[in-house]
């Protein structure tokens, strides 16, 4: 056999393809970043800081936005929701784009037109210039968090993975924390417009930062080809439904849901756009959102408990400064401070958690925050009361701000395991777009039932303010007699009724936002049996360990 003689033995044909084939192999295996990854983590952090602190801050300042532009604070909410819906759909899209212009290119980019959508945004001279250009912003905004988490996830050996996330946690969690209480003090301070024009040096420092110490992997290239074969469909079903979800949820309450026409039409976008959407990139070739990473089953289970942390989160974030400014009376500033504690808490467990995913697994530490929420969520609606001092809230703030890490961080970390490292940016991009999916999702359904259940306790509430029962009687004629000292017998009566009334609105009230924590903590049962679903990885496996399907 003649032509078997002209070939290498086995062994040395092997070591052969070996010498060449090795090479790109380990560049790609031993590749680490030129400088520092703790550097180039605070330099990405810094800039996502800017970008999340920018969801929340403007909250507060609606008011004197519309007295500000000659709008109603009706009109003004689109500030908010114009910033959402394009922040939304630009989320996912990070994949795409990094491969069409680079990782680094992309996130530079995205720098660049949230630094200059912010200088528009705070000099707008009308409402409808303010909101062409927060849509510009929130476009930029959308694609700094999936870069800077997926930065960050290539530049750390997988063992250190879950301690630069936790740096990423801090930022994704204390961001919309602190945003209220800083927009609160800017605007009762200076003017609205410096809640914008604050993020003009930070995005510089952040553009010089990036360009100078973040470098893209070697198996990031940029193919410019792909804007030619861009999936414009994905795209357009993508922003049908995310324009549809969000302004369903903003206008939802207000509407009464879907008893009005215009709530129905926008939930119809949502479901068409999903389905559309889904159906659409399924059979892709080269999607626009490779949803083909839901086959990994502890990819597609990440993505339901984060989309689930991130509703906590935003969820908690608005419900006990709302109780403690309309029940307990507190100022924006004032409700705000009482957080504050929440946040120093999060510095320092935040790198405890973060050091914990090298040593315990992800569904182990996953099962230990959410059995953290089950206890937070019940002692918040026990203490959750008229009487609750400044310290109690801070404290309440403290313990729900415990578990996150631990959540977040170990989500986050096993979200990566098992999945090829060219999909890193995918992965950022699904995970944080699940996690805004999920706040915008239960602040609704939470605001929504704080008023439902507010409203079922003040009809079961009314039943004892009747005439014949004794305490109501006993009740109506001790204050009748308070108020008459000073208005007289006929207007004191009538202010008897009106405290009473007043006082069971407030019990009513405080009523509706203990159901909805209790509410909180029966899903949170549900979290812990959806975590041990996971696969208990082996602590600091990262991208291409042990896929798990």
């Amino acid at each position: 056999m003649p032509e078997l003689q002209t070939e290498p033995p086995m062994t040395q044909r092997g070591a052969a393809e070996t010498t060449v084939q090795n090479p790109n192999v380990d560049a790609h295996a031993q590749w680490k970043p030129r400088v520092n990854p703790w550097l180039i983590a605070a330099t990405v952090a810094l800039a996502a800081f800017m970008e999340v602190l920018d969801t929340s801050i403007a909250n507060v300042a609606l008011p004197h936005i519309a007295g500000s532009l000659g709008a109603s604070t009706d009109q003004s909410t689109w500030v908010l929701t114009s910033y959402l819906v394009s922040n939304a759909i630009v989320l996912p899209l990070g994949g795409w784009a990094s491969s069409l212009m680079g990782r680094r290119n992309f996130f530079v980019f995205c720098i660049t037109v949230f630094t200059i959508a912010s200088f528009l945004c705070g000099a707008a001279p009308t409402l409808p210039m303010l909101l062409v250009f927060r849509v510009i912003q929130g476009a930029g905004g959308g694609g700094m968090q999936p870069m800077a988490q997926a930065i960050m996830a290539d530049s750390f050996e997988p063992h250190k993975r879950g301690q630069a996330f936790a740096l990423y946690g801090l930022v994704a969690v204390l961001a919309p924390s602190i945003g209220p209480t800083l927009g609160g003090w800017i605007t009762d301070n200076y003017t609205w417009r410096w809640i914008f024009f604050i993020n003009i040096p930070v995005g510089i420092l952040a553009f010089i930062l990036v360009t100078r110490l973040v470098e893209d992997p070697p198996w990031i290239k940029p193919d410019k080809s792909k804007l030619r074969h861009m999936d414009y469909m994905g795209l357009a079903f993508l922003t049908i439904a995310m324009g549809g979800m969000q302004i369903m949820l903003d206008k939802g309450e207000e509407n009464d849901w879907f008893a009005s026409g215009f709530i129905r039409f926008f939930a119809f976008l949502f479901v068409a756009g999903i389905i559309g959407l889904v159906v659409w990139e399924w059979r892709q070739k080269d999607p626009l959102i490779n949803l083909k990473l839901f086959r990994f089953k502890n990819f597609a289970i990440c993505c339901l408990l984060m989309m689930l942390v991130g509703g906590v989160l935003n969820a908690n974030t608005v419900l006990q400064p709302q109780f403690m400014q309309e029940l307990l009376g507190y100022t924006a500033t004032t409700a705000g401070l009482a957080l504050t504690a929440g946040g120093i808490a999060l510095v320092i467990v935040m790198p405890l958690a973060g050091f914990a995913t090298g040593k315990i697994s992800a569904r182990t530490l996953a099962v230990v925050g959410f059995i953290m929420f089950i206890v937070t969520f019940r002692y918040a609606a026990y203490v959750s009361n008229l009487q609750m001092s400044f310290s109690q809230a801070s404290w309440l703030r403290v313990i729900q701000m415990l578990p996150l890490p631990f959540c977040f961080i170990s989500i986050t970390n096993a979200a990566y395991v098992g999945m090829p490292k060219e999909e890193s940016n995918q992965v950022a991009g699904l995970i944080n777009f699940v996690r805004n999916l999920g706040g915008s999702i239960l602040i609704a359904i939470t605001s929504a039932q704080v008023t439902s259940r507010a409203m079922w306790h003040q009809q079961h509430l009314q039943s004892a303010m009747q005439s014949g029962s004794n305490a109501f009687t006993q009740h109506q004629q001790a204050l009748t007699g308070f108020f008459s000292g000073s208005v007289g017998a006929a207007n004191g009566a009538t202010m008897a009724i009106a405290s009473i009334y007043n006082q069971l609105n407030q019990q009513a009230q405080m009523q509706g936002y203990q159901d909805v924590y209790m509410e909180l903590s029966w899903m949170s049962f549900g979290l812990v049996f959806l975590a041990f679903l996971l696969s208990k990885n082996r602590p600091g496996q990262g991208p291409g360990a042990g896929a798990m399907h």
